[in-house]
């Protein structure tokens, strides 16, 4: 750490567009497809990462210098870290890990030489950057200053043969890495200390040659904080935003080291966007950090980043011989060291890198071999299909696209009004046609509406010996106001009781029914064609707001329900084969009770696919993003 000094800004409009320039060393590198990247990152070792799934960690490792002081020194934490993210690259992801600068105390050739080689324990296993901090380098040059023992180290032909790395600046200090994680591409950008001119030239090229790629920047001095945690721009970091990072919507996180104690903060960027600052420095700490790193767990799917700090070194120990010390820097819990960011990404991202939504797909290509009824809402099916909030009339008919004659007819239950079944735009974003309709069903008093199929409909009487998978998406009003309790999604009419079965809660229910219990539970209960049981599937509770996938999967054996693609929990074991159908209509938007119908749906209903075997998940009809 030294003292910070001003520099001129350099404005984004100022700036040329540079190629990306390699240096020899690095220039076989530098057009490596991605793709072939992971898989061959995937072999060296480390276990295995997953490039696709939505969760994965970006491990941060701040100031090492007093590990690699003079003839005080001592690499023993800082492989502990190492032998750490090897170990549990697999169960955590682990993406990457990047370096902040000051790896070493004074820059001289034996304290580099030792860190290099204390490198050599993560080098093949788990990808990473350093970057060059002030006390790596001589602090009162910039990142033009030509050689050094930091730069034959930690040069360009250090990543030379990672399957990350894409390339560096033309002087070797700034580097970047393209990683695959959470099924995507991101750009990890390591910035030399002190950016020349020259240095940003460069970095905006790597931006604009990636536009749509999200980047997280690294750099050694970006941001100081007080005791309080609440960062600010240091003069390095102020030079940073105001010629790179404020112009380019991609750069959506920033990391830096150099001052402590660690902070955070969260600038709004040029686009209007939350660009996050974080200051991470623990080389005031016990044993000189004790190689103390930070992950950055990203969960595309919840929206957050969860961020934890920790020392590997203390926590490889057995915890009877941790000595005061160590025991109370294991794992640091404040608030600028435990924490979550809440980040929509693709609310975030969207300016640069729009989702693109898949296009709709027709129903001949979601049929497959024993599709027994499709219905779907949008023009081929539906003809009132058209406008938004529209009624769908009683007597409206929504074709079965099978051409089985699996055809259903609307009608209102009691006296409900044209609201009680309305048209929509609305649907999940991996359904195949893209509208839904919108059910406004309820108690107090009774009414909803209902799509039924005709007395002699052949899947009235359908028995699914050898297996059935009933799909459809569902989406739950926010807020989800009024009483809504035991509603049903769709049904075959009918009393169990009238097929001879004994066993269940009631008599009166129907043979086979998809609800939804008072507490958001999914269940599924059915009576088998070929058992006196009634073999129910409960869910978790489901969200209001969101779309979901439901499928109900049996293989003539027994039933599992899943939702958006994942098995639940409370799937019965017991035989189940078939379904008890009494030669009544099949129903969408209610469930019977006694052969009448209370209440209807409260939500929208979109694609609904019978197929007569089990089908598996990928063959659902939802695609996932």
């Amino acid at each position: 750490m030294s003292a910070d000094r001003q520099q001129t800004p350099l404005h984004r409009r100022a700036l040329l567009r540079a190629a990306v320039a390699v240096p020899a060393a690095g220039a076989a590198v530098a057009g490596l497809d991605v793709t072939t990247a992971a898989a061959a990152e995937d072999r060296a070792g480390g276990g295995r990462f997953d490039t696709e799934s939505p969760r994965f960690a970006l491990a941060v490792l701040p100031d090492t210098q007093y590990l690699f002081d003079a003839d005080s020194a001592d690499p023993t934490p800082l492989r502990e870290t190492f032998r750490y993210l090897v170990a549990e690259r697999s169960a955590s992801n682990i993406a990457f890990m990047t370096h902040l600068g000051d790896v070493t105390e004074h820059g001289t050739e034996d304290e580099i030489e030792l860190a290099a080689d204390t490198f050599r324990t993560l080098h093949g296993k788990v990808p990473y950057s350093v970057l060059a901090g002030n006390h790596d380098i001589r602090s009162s040059t910039d990142d033009q200053r030509g050689d050094s023992a930091y730069l034959a180290a930690f040069g360009p032909r250090r990543y030379a043969a990672m399957p990350t790395f894409r390339g560096a600046s033309p002087d070797g200090y700034n580097s970047f890495h393209v990683l695959r994680a959470g099924g995507q591409e991101w750009i990890v950008l390591a910035l030399d200390w002190r950016v020349s001119d020259k240095g940003l030239q460069w970095a905006q090229g790597v931006l604009d040659a990636h536009p749509a790629l999200p980047a997280v920047l690294t750099t050694h001095d970006i941001a100081w904080s007080d005791d309080d945690g609440k960062a600010q721009l240091s003069g390095h970091g102020t030079r940073l935003w105001n010629g790179l990072i404020r112009g380019n919507d991609q750069i959506f996180l920033a990391l830096g080291g150099h001052y402590w104690p660690p902070g955070r903060t969260v600038l709004t960027n040029d686009a209007d966007n939350d660009v996050h600052v974080h200051i991470t420095n623990y080389q005031d700490r016990y044993y000189g950090g004790a190689g103390m790193i930070r992950t950055y767990g990203f969960d595309l799917v919840r929206g957050v980043i969860d961020v934890e700090t920790f020392s590997p070194w203390f926590l490889a120990r057995d915890p009877q011989q941790r000595s005061p010390l160590a025991a109370e820097t294991i794992e640091l819990t404040g608030p600028v060291d435990r924490f979550s960011l809440d980040i929509d990404f693709d609310e975030r991202f969207k300016g640069f890198a729009p989702v693109v939504r898949p296009e709709p797909r027709p129903a001949s290509a979601v049929m497959p071999r024993g599709t027994v009824a499709y219905w779907r809402f949008d023009a081929s099916g539906t003809p009132a299909a058209g406008t938004s909030g529209a009624p769908v009339a009683d007597g409206v008919v929504v074709r079965d696209l099978t051409g089985n004659g699996n055809d259903l007819t609307v009608s209102r239950l009691h006296s409900s009004g044209p609201e009680a079944l309305t048209w929509s735009r609305d649907h999940h974003p991996g359904q195949p046609a893209h509208a839904s309709l919108r059910f406004d069903g309820g108690k107090s008093p009774d009414r909803g509406a209902v799509l039924r199929t005709a007395a002699q409909a052949p899947l009235n009487s359908e028995k699914f010996t050898r297996g059935y998978t009933i799909e459809t998406f569902v989406r739950l009003p926010e807020p989800f106001e009024g009483d809504h309790s035991w509603m049903g999604i769709l049904s075959w009419e009918g009393r169990n009781g009238d097929a001879g079965k004994t066993t269940g809660w009631s008599p009166l229910e129907p043979t086979c029914s998809l609800n939804l219990s008072p507490e958001r539970f999914l269940q599924f209960v059915v009576y088998p064609h070929l058992q006196d049981a009634d073999p129910t599937s409960w869910s978790h509770a489901v969200p209001v707001g969101r779309w979901m996938h439901i499928a109900v999967v049996n293989d003539g054996r027994r039933t599992v329900m899943y939702v958006d693609g994942s098995k639940i929990a409370r799937n019965p074991t017991q035989p189940s084969a078939g379904i008890a159908t009494l030669g009544k209509p099949f129903v969408l938007g209610a469930t019977q009770f006694d052969a009448r119908f209370g209440q209807g749906f409260y939500g929208w209903i979109g694609d609904t696919r019978i197929v007569d075997r089990a089908l598996p998940v990928r063959e659902f009809l939802a695609l996932t993003e």
